[in-house]
């Protein structure tokens, strides 16, 4: 007769299986459900992004027409009282221009019942132009409605570009139409402002108007979309029932692109303004890690499934257990043996107990060549107080771990740096400290990389000059050692001449080499190793001249304007010499104890390049020199 334990030892397999296939179907149930939230959160986080794009489009667009309707009322009630007479005209063609001051406003129009144009902010000859053909001035002329008019994208008569008209009807005293003031603005003033918002590679920002007419998007350099009718789009359906701001999923008309979009019409003008972006650049990253962790979890459920099945296959053959159990024992005694990092047990006399084999690969000395040898042998002077005072602290009690990072005499190398972590052990019968063990890593080209990065930190990637950050921890350092010294302290500060138009004429890869030229040339004149040539921001640069008086300071600063001189580049916007060239502004302080600030250095030698510019550039200007300044400036 079978009994209930023996019966439940026949079942047990089967309930290992079961709980293993529970356990496997929980982590991929769980697995795609936090795929699932991850995809959504990143979807909301774009959601959010393209709402606060939105919010900022649409404020923007309607700060732009409040400006535009502002400066149409005061013009329309200026006429409205002063009437269309040739001397109010005439008045009116010279006070347009002063009410262009915006970038927003590509032009001013003033026309006449007629639609014959009476004034306007564009130089062009208007005497036989007439509007009377617009839309706007026919829903002007026809309609008693006074309010400003925002047209649809037309095609400008003056310029030929894509613009935007505001419009308001002008009436004479009895109230009749007397003509329509028109402001106009420039589609591509939109696109160049939506093109600052860089929410992902393929995202786009609209502005339409509530009939569906496009009347701006962004990355629409050939104004391929300006103009069109998107009244029959989805988004434009039931367009009264929808709210005035919400998320919305689209396929893009324009484009083909699946997009996720945040529209939200202005409360104040007929406009709305959509931001979306790609939804599978939106989704990207996250499908990319969605790949990764889904493997992971396949694997780790398949590795579970193969666990479960030893087990279930071990539960049938218990009697080879102990077996199993032996081998797999060795096998990790193996794998600990093959570490990559050395582990060395040490004993209370700072003799080594034991050392793996790795010891070899990392410093070189076999276990037995080391067995019995001081732990701290091989390790740098400088750092063995640091690491003695370690180890006593751990036996002592004080600490139950350490981990530090020291140099280590190697065998065959002269030195490596090495990481090591240290943990106390205890005597399983008393519990007291008998010894540490130490897990050490070579971190030489760990601590190679992190010295790297710190020089990259300090140094100008285009100049290969310390950058802004290295030379203002540089002038404190040597502030304070000319203050302790009681030496003097020089600094040139160096502007190339008219960069912006070098640039503008001869390209941002010119300039670079520009830009370069001239920190070879400082790191030629900045000889001892005291010295430091910085790039100091933009075309500026700067040169510490520690110990050193305003004579040398003012010729390293000559030698300097005179060496580019001789490197001739052309600079066809910089007249006289159409050469490059430099102003250079110098300056020397002795520092006293009650002067703490070195920014007074720094406002000295400022000051003095400013003195260069204005005198005519390409000079040096030493910190208080009379200057002799243009008769226009005098």
């Amino acid at each position: 007769m079978v009994t209930s334990r023996e019966l439940g030892r026949t079942r047990l397999p089967l309930w290992a299986a079961g709980f293993v296939v529970l356990i496997c179907v929980a982590i991929l149930g769980l697995s795609a459900w936090r795929e699932w939230e991850a995809r959504n959160a990143d979807l909301r986080n774009a959601e959010i992004d393209v709402a606060n794009v939105a919010h900022s489009l649409v404020q923007h667009a309607d700060d732009t027409f409040e400006l535009v309707d502002t400066i149409l009322v005061g013009l329309v009630h200026r006429l409205e009282i002063d009437g269309t007479g040739p001397d109010t005209i005439a008045k009116l063609q010279a006070y347009l221009p002063t009410r262009k001051s915006s970038d927003r406003i590509r032009g001013i129009f003033v026309y006449d019942a007629t639609g014959r144009w009476l004034a306007t902010t564009e130089r062009l000859d208007f005497s036989k132009l007439n509007n009377s053909d617009r839309e706007y001035f026919q829903r002007h002329r026809d309609s008693q409605d006074t309010g400003t008019l925002i047209g649809p994208p037309i095609k400008s008569k003056s310029g030929g570009q894509w613009i935007i008209t505001a419009s308001r009807r002008i009436n004479d005293s009895d109230g009749g139409f007397a003509g329509v003031a028109l402001l106009t603005i420039d589609v591509s003033y939109f696109v160049k402002f939506y093109e600052r918002f860089d929410i992902g590679p393929n995202s786009s920002a609209s502005l339409l108007n509530n009939s569906g007419i496009m009347l701006a998007r962004s990355h629409d350099e050939a104004s391929a979309f300006v103009g069109r009718d998107l009244s029959n789009a989805p988004l434009f359906k039931e367009w009264e029932k929808r709210p005035a701001a919400a998320v919305y999923y689209f396929k893009s008309p324009l484009d083909g692109v699946q997009r996720l979009s945040y529209y939200q019409r202005s409360s104040r003008y007929p406009l709305i303004v959509l931001a979306s972006k790609s939804q599978d650049d939106v989704l990207a990253p996250w499908r990319g890690a969605a790949t990764i962790r889904t493997v992971f979890v396949l694997g780790l459920v398949l590795l579970i499934a193969l666990i479960g099945f030893f087990l279930v296959r071990q539960l049938w053959q218990r009697q080879r257990m102990a077996q199993a159990l032996v081998a797999k024992e060795a096998h990790f005694r193996l794998l600990a043996e093959q570490s990559s990092d050395m582990v060395s047990r040490i004993g209370l006399d700072n003799r080594l107990l034991y050392v793996s084999p790795s010891c070899v690969r990392i410093i070189g000395w076999s276990p037995e060549e080391l067995l019995g040898t001081s732990a701290v042998a091989g390790i740098h002077p400088e750092d063995m107080e640091r690491v003695e005072q370690a180890i006593a602290a751990l036996k002592n009690g004080e600490a139950e771990e350490a981990r530090f990072v020291y140099r280590q005499r190697h065998r065959d190398k002269s030195e490596i740096w090495a990481e090591a972590a240290l943990h106390v052990t205890r005597a399983s019968d008393s519990g007291e400290i008998d010894g540490v063990v130490a897990v050490v890593r070579d971190m030489t080209a760990q601590k190679d990389l992190q010295d790297k990065l710190a020089s990259l930190a300090t140094t100008d990637g285009l100049t290969g000059l310390a950058n802004r950050r290295a030379f203002d921890e540089r002038l404190q350092e040597e502030w304070a050692r000319a203050r302790r010294d009681g030496t003097q302290l020089s600094l040139l500060l160096i502007d190339v001449d008219h960069f912006k138009k070098f640039n503008d004429h001869y390209g941002h890869l010119a300039g670079d080499g520009c830009l370069r030229a001239l920190g070879r040339i400082l790191s030629a004149h900045a000889k001892r190793p005291a010295d430091l040539a910085a790039r100091y921001g933009g075309e500026e640069f700067a040169v510490l001249l520690p110990n050193t008086g305003p004579d040398g300071c003012a010729e390293v600063g000559e030698g300097i304007r005179r060496a580019l001189h001789e490197l001739a580049m052309l600079h066809a916007q910089n007249p006289p010499s159409r050469l490059v060239t430099a102003s250079v502004g110098a300056a020397t302080s002795l520092p006293s104890q009650t002067t703490t600030d070195c920014s007074t250095l720094v406002a000295a030698a400022d000051r003095a390049l400013y003195a260069a510019k204005d005198s005519g550039r390409d000079r040096l200007v030493v910190s208080g020199q009379v200057v002799s300044w243009p008769a226009k400036r005098a």
